[in-house]
């Protein structure tokens, strides 16, 4: 998978080729409906501005209401959509992996192979590779990214760093040299516990190695494994050593954030889908991934990540057929928009000037270009229940009401 998405995204970086829209037909105006999560505060609206206002524009036949949702509440409303259908907009965000998968075992989610063949030069399979199920293509993938460690250098200068710390001995110094002088190393959104993850999966993954990672998320593997009870006890260990900040618990995402770019944290562990906005605020930043911890089985090349975030089509519309063509149309421009910006790394072959690619971006495309393997997020891996339970464990170690060895009994007593 490494390989192949490597030479994917270095495909995608390089590669230039002209599309065009198709000019509308005349006719009577039709409403395609669309969900998503890019609310106002977040990264990718502005992608999904400019993608609807140019569909618009070369398409003035057809109209595309939409609607964005704050993460946490938009998976509670999508997954009760699933159960009735009927509910569904024409087009809705979707997460890859198992969580796309349900939709698909579900007949909830249209099959796109007939739509995708006009565009399968711009879009390299790879991309749709957690999109897949059975051989069947289920959605169109936006972006993909990766779990990213961003460093505040002015304030690891004053500890004494002239660099993002490479190994955990090393981090774990520096995070004691910023306690010393009364800068809180990390910052993390307890309120909403995909952050949470943000943390504790590097960890996992650098302890136990992304082979086993991903066999412990597709449900082939146990998660009854002492390492892991060692990964959550390290990050508990950074608690309660004071490398985070305490008021997080009650943070969202957006407020962690804020007070990261305002210079009030070092650290700030989170999606590359930050990259342009980390790029773009004043100070100087840089982005790594979480040291190693485990040298004989993990590498620093192992990244938490992948081909995500992407659009499918409700099985159940009237407009099928024309929501899936929509859905790649603007799959490829929320692509073009989010990458330029900094929301994302492509999924598709840019058929555009890439010369102003946001430094931040270009160092993250090089981790991808260079990773050893990957292991998708978490709660988008595993399928909705086992990832509810799983984010419930997770949840309770942040709040350090658990620790590893509970952890892993506990998952391995609901999961296996």
């Amino acid at each position: 998978m490494k390989k192949v998405l490597a030479m994917a995204l270095s495909a995608v970086m390089a590669c230039s080729m002209a599309t065009s829209f198709v000019p509308a037909d005349d006719g009577e105006k039709t409403t395609l409906t669309m969900w998503c999560i890019a609310t106002e505060s977040d990264a990718n609206h502005p992608a999904y501005v400019k993608a609807v206002e140019e569909y618009e524009a070369a398409h003035p036949d057809i109209k595309i209401e939409w609607e964005a949702f704050e993460n946490e509440s938009y998976k509670t409303k999508i997954k009760a959509a699933m159960s009735d259908p009927s509910t569904l907009p024409d087009i809705f965000f979707t997460w890859s992996g198992a969580f796309l998968g349900d939709f698909a075992a579900a007949g909830t989610a249209y099959c796109l192979d007939e739509a995708y063949k006009p565009y399968a030069e711009q879009l390299p399979e790879v991309m749709l590779q957690n999109s897949t199920y059975d051989g069947k293509h289920y959605a169109v993938p936006l972006t993909m990214n990766i779990v990213t460690l961003f460093a505040n250098m002015d304030l690891l200068a004053e500890a004494g760093y002239d660099h993002v710390p490479e190994t955990y001995e090393e981090l774990t110094a520096c995070c004691d040299a910023l306690v010393e002088k009364g800068i809180v190393p990390f910052g993390c959104a307890g309120k909403e516990t995909w952050c949470v993850t943000e943390y504790l999966e590097p960890i996992i993954e650098k302890t136990i190695g992304y082979e086993e990672m991903n066999e412990i998320f597709a449900g082939r593997s146990t998660w009854n494994n002492p390492e892991i009870a060692t990964a959550v006890d390290t990050l508990q260990e950074m608690i309660n050593k004071g490398y985070f900040d305490p008021n997080g618990i009650a943070l969202g995402n957006d407020e962690v954030k804020a007070n990261f770019l305002a210079g009030k944290t070092a650290f700030y562990q989170n999606g590359s889908w930050n990259c342009g906005e980390v790029n773009d605020a004043e100070g100087n930043f840089q982005a790594a991934l979480f040291p190693v911890m485990n040298s004989e089985k993990a590498t620093y090349g192992q990244v938490i990540g992948g081909p995500n975030d992407a659009l499918a089509v409700s099985a159940s519309s009237p407009n099928a057929e024309l929501a899936a063509e929509a859905a790649f149309e603007l799959g490829k421009e929320i692509c073009h928009y989010g990458y330029l910006a900094g929301s994302g790394l492509p999924a598709w072959t840019p058929d555009y000037d890439i010369s102003e690619v946001k430094p931040l971006v270009a160092d993250v495309a090089e981790m991808v270009a260079n990773a050893d393997g990957m292991v998708l997020f978490g709660d988008n891996a595993m399928s909705a229940d086992p990832a509810n339970t799983y984010l419930d464990y997770v949840a309770m170690v942040y709040g350090c009401e658990i620790n590893g060895e509970e952890f892993v009994e506990g998952l391995t007593g609901d999961l296996g």
